[in-house]
């Protein structure tokens, strides 16, 4: 019995699952070693950075958050990813049933989701001075421009999944509502709109993780604004001559905690949205 067991293991996929367990636990580990590590027991051995803190201490959290401002370009970073996250849902949503039902019998609406899909081939690099300046122009060069840009980089991507995933929900609901004299408007809003669960929570986290860990929009709209989020406040510990990896990771830390809770919370949905969202 034990040799049959053994002859089950795909031993190729297990090797190669624990290689990358260990590669993504081993910078974690890092991470969480060298913020409470004090400046004094940084290294240059390999033993010196990879051992245990001589004694757990809060103190580079503490300073941290000192530097960074923290509560302020956290309330700032949770401001802005959900108002992205929820002007998101509500509008890919509507955007992608739109285009998703209509696009099989009309050339404009298939024309449509080319055109719109075709937004995440478009690298940031090119777009971001002319955003610069519109923005200004505009008087929006704060928080607003930030997340108006936000909600069309991932418009692409959104209306992608959300096509994807109207495959998963029969015509014959809509055809029962329109019956019942439903409008259009009540039908998405009544019927279709809670039936995408699964996918509301797969466009918020992946949404929401590019939102929060995002450095480049903020950095080149929100320059002048005094304002900061918290991927940007973090840059404090970098300067010309070296960075501060102490505070740095804690500072890392801290931000991780948030937006790993709320992945956690909907983990689940994920998964589901995704696996349907696949399907054609």
């Amino acid at each position: 019995m034990k040799e049959k067991i053994n002859e089950r293991v795909n031993w190729p996929v297990t090797i190669l699952l624990i290689v990358g367990l260990i590669t993504v636990a081993f910078p974690l580990y890092m991470t969480i070693v060298i913020a409470f590590k004090q400046p004094s027991e940084m290294t240059n051995s390999i033993s010196g950075i990879l051992s245990l803190p001589k004694s757990w201490s809060l103190a580079n959290f503490a300073e941290a958050m000192r530097v960074t401002d923290f509560w302020h370009s956290l309330g700032n970073s949770i401001w802005i990813t959900l108002v992205t996250v929820g002007i998101s849902i509500a509008l890919h949503s509507m955007i992608g049933y739109t285009i998703g039902r209509s696009k099989a019998r009309s050339k404009f609406y298939s024309f449509a989701y080319l055109y719109i899909v075709s937004g995440m081939f478009v690298p940031f690099a090119i777009l971001m001075m002319p955003l610069v300046k519109q923005t200004a122009q505009l008087g929006i060069a704060n928080w607003v421009g930030v997340i108006l840009c936000y909600v069309v980089f991932y418009m692409p991507m959104n209306v992608l999944l959300y096509s994807g995933y109207l495959t998963n929900i029969p015509m014959a609901l809509e055809e029962a509502a329109c019956v019942d004299g439903a409008s259009s408007w009540m039908t998405f809003w009544k019927i279709i709109f809670p039936n995408m669960k699964p996918m509301h929570a797969t466009v918020a986290v992946l949404t929401a993780l590019g939102t929060w860990n995002d450095v480049m929009t903020p950095l080149v709209i929100m320059s002048g604004s005094g304002s900061t989020t918290l991927p940007l406040a973090q840059m404090t510990f970098q300067t010309q001559f070296g960075t501060n990896y102490n505070l740095a990771f804690a500072s890392y830390l801290l931000a991780l905690l948030p937006i790993l809770v709320f992945y956690l919370i909907c983990q689940k949905q994920i998964l589901n949205g995704v696996v349907n969202g696949a399907v054609k």
